[in-house]
């Protein structure tokens, strides 16, 4: 893994993280410091391809980009780009409850839906978003019907402004129960 560093038009290719903490601490404008050198040292430690990058003053930065590349000329004409990952390997990564979610599987679910509901507060006469748990019990064809099925019904329910998850977040998970007699 090499690192390629540029500020403004000075720029580098190094294959460690002591050489471009070297090339960094010889400009003056930049003034590494601990604090930098310890983040700069984490970011190249990290799995993180994105670059990154510094804040020196205000629209004033630095950039340190990842690279596969040997050579500056291989970087330059994008010779060392990562690939995308296979479809194997993003299914791999991903998260087991997003699997089950378009996983058919007939019968009865058990959905949690946290959501922002919008209500009339008496005293003041105006609305308000209050946090709200919905759990309910249904039958469905998969943890994505069951999730379409209780913002359905809700939908009807509460105020058209109440703000719903996505079914993929954190705000609604689910449960299957069993088949349907």
């Amino acid at each position: 893994m090499n690192l390629y560093l540029r500020y403004f038009d000075r720029e580098t290719l190094v294959n460690n993280v002591d050489d471009a903490i070297a090339f960094l601490a010889a400009i003056e404008e930049i003034g590494m410091n601990p604090d930098l050198e310890n983040d700069i040292r984490d970011y190249v430690a990290s799995d993180v391809f994105y670059p990154k990058r510094y804040k020196i003053r205000p629209r004033v930065y630095f950039i340190i980009i990842k690279t596969e590349a040997a050579t500056m000329l291989d970087f330059k004409q994008k010779k060392a780009l990562r690939t995308s990952p296979s479809a194997a390997e993003q299914r791999e990564t991903a998260s087991p409850v997003l699997l089950r979610l378009n996983e058919e599987r007939a019968g009865w679910y058990e959905g949690t839906l946290d959501f922002k509901r919008v209500v009339l507060v008496p005293v003041t006469g105006k609305h308000e978003y209050r946090d709200t748990r919905f759990v309910v019990n249904c039958k469905a064809m998969s943890g994505i019907d069951c999730y379409n099925r209780m913002v359905e019904h809700l939908r009807s329910r509460v105020d058209s402004r109440s703000q719903f998850p996505s079914a993929k977040g954190k705000n609604f998970k689910f449960k299957y129960l069993g088949m349907w007699k």
